[in-house]
């Protein structure tokens, strides 16, 4: 705990603070963004699922209303010319996920305990585990979400905090038990769990995306 608390540390001190200050600034933006802007960043977080982070982003900012009016067919299309690596059931959960865009952020906003919330996208959005709804959430200005992604499990286990899963298939008890670890490491740094994430990634793969 002590070295990564000190890699974190010098992190905050760093030439990189600006730039994960800046990435918050971009999540807060989204408290009072419109339902479409809070539901284009749902279908990113779609796509992210055993895909990379950064062809999602390339893939998001290309497709732009074309998530809305896209029919399923051609928003497979549209999303195996731009590489990605599963159109057709992606295309097949943004699609299906076009019926909780009016009013989503209320919807979201009107719960009062996190793990519930959180739950509720799970059960309700196909195509969204624990990571990609914690995600999501943090991305529209939630910050108290911790994304376990396998970055972040590499990180925890070279710093002796917890074991490496047996499988890169997460149960939701693993997932609760290592997101248990970020936030006790959130708390000893003066960090929020959105802000750790990106310190944690950084630290893990020298970028700050999203």
């Amino acid at each position: 705990m002590k070295r990564i608390l000190g890699e974190l540390e010098a992190l905050k001190r760093s030439d990189i603070r600006p730039v994960v200050d800046s990435r918050m600034r971009d999540f807060e933006f989204f408290q009072d963004a419109s339902d479409s802007e809070v539901w284009s960043e749902l279908c990113f977080c779609l796509l992210t699922a055993n895909f990379q982070a950064e062809k999602s982003m390339r893939i998001q900012a290309e497709l732009g209303g074309a998530f809305l009016s896209h029919t399923e067919e051609g928003l497979s299309s549209e999303l195996r010319r731009l590489g990605h690596r599963f159109p057709n059931m992606r295309a097949k959960f943004i699609v299906d996920a076009r019926r909780h865009l009016r009013g989503l952020r209320a919807r979201l906003d009107s719960f009062d305990d996190d793990h519930a919330r959180r739950m509720w996208l799970v059960d309700n959005v196909k195509g969204l585990g624990m990571k990609e709804a914690s995600h999501f959430l943090r991305n529209i200005g939630y910050k108290d979400y911790a994304i376990v992604d396998f970055h972040i499990v590499d990180k925890l286990v070279d710093s002796g905090l917890v074991a490496r899963p047996k499988s890169r298939s997460l149960t939701p008890k693993s997932y609760l038990a290592i997101e248990q670890c970020l936030k006790d490491l959130g708390k000893k740094s003066g960090l929020s769990q959105a802000e750790l994430d990106l310190y944690l990634w950084y630290a893990e793969t020298g970028k700050v995306l999203k």
